[in-house]
């Protein structure tokens, strides 16, 4: 196997533009930005709740960022 061929297992950096699927394809997305970072407050919020009821009631938790 030729190491140059790899990929990293992490990137530093994720970055998109929608601009190309607007300008040619006509999209657009079904969520605001508002909607997105609520939700995605509300699943952390949630995991958040189910750990602390979880570690109450003496086990273990995984971490889930790890």
């Amino acid at each position: 196997m030729d190491p140059r061929y790899f990929r990293p297992t992490e990137v530093d950096a994720l970055l998109g533009n929608a601009a190309k699927a607007r300008a040619k394809l006509g999209w657009v997305p079904k969520t605001s930005f508002d909607q997105l970072v609520t939700e995605m407050v509300t699943s952390d919020y949630e995991l958040a709740r189910r750990d602390a009821l979880v570690r109450s009631r003496g086990y273990k938790i995984l971490h889930h960022h790890e």
